[in-house]
């Protein structure tokens, strides 16, 4: 075991006995791991508890260690977060050098399955293409699109900035859904690709203000809003 694994043991450790407030304390396993990303995980198993904490942190300070400890350890049992401690994780993480790390993991480590742009109804490459003239000029830059390998209803569209692609779930390509759902989970998407997240009082902001004004310029917002609320009740 390294230095700074026996030290993120001794973190998780004190974690665990300030959060729990046990006096018999669990065997402890604490390593980095090479996630894709900036990802962690805790697991109690038979009275041990593993962590994973990503490589990217290795180097981090020790308070940040320290933070992310208590953050995993009251996650794990149901606590409540403190403020204090997800602040001062957050704002180490969203610094734009870790952040730029974490995407250079995703793109080394992750792995993209795409199941192509031309479905069973609706074909992305097209209705980008109109949706793209329509509310852009012309001027968005396409990236690869893909319906998704199953039908999902909980999340409908994402867009990966790293990977550089947007998935639409397949759910939405049937014969009963209108075209203009399918347009409008796809402009929102590619609204993803115009306006980047930024990170605001320390966190990372997806749907700023610029982004809340663009997606109402779509010509049957509040209809599609309303479809997508019923088809979400009916999940």
């Amino acid at each position: 075991m390294s230095f700074r694994e026996s030290s993120l043991k001794s973190v998780f450790s004190d974690a665990f006995r300030q959060v729990t407030k046990r006096a018999e304390m669990p065997e402890i396993h604490a390593t980095f791991y090479p996630f894709a990303g900036l990802n962690h995980t805790i697991r109690l198993r038979k009275q041990r508890v593993y962590v994973r904490v990503s490589d990217i942190l290795r180097d981090a300070p020790h308070q940040v260690h320290r933070a992310l400890a208590y953050i995993l350890v009251a996650k794990l049992f149901n606590k409540r977060v403190t403020a204090e401690h997800e602040s001062l994780y957050r704002q180490y993480a969203y610094q734009p050098q870790v952040l730029r790390a974490s995407d250079l993991a995703r793109q080394k480590r992750g792995r993209k399955l795409l199941s192509g742009s031309v479905g069973r109804v609706y074909n992305l490459d097209k209705m980008f293409a109109r949706l793209n003239r329509r509310y852009f000029g012309g001027e968005l830059r396409k990236p690869a699109l893909s319906w998704s390998l199953r039908r999902t209803k909980r999340i409908l569209g994402h867009h990966d900035m790293v990977h550089d692609v947007i998935v639409i779930s397949r759910s939405l390509d049937q014969a009963d859904v209108p075209d203009f759902i399918v347009e409008y989970v796809l402009y929102h998407e590619m609204l993803h690709a115009k306006h980047r997240p930024r990170v605001i009082n320390g966190r990372r902001v997806f749907h700023t203000a610029g982004f809340r004004a663009d997606e109402k310029r779509f010509a049957r917002f509040d209809e599609a809003i309303a479809w997508l609320d019923d088809f979400a009740s009916k999940r």
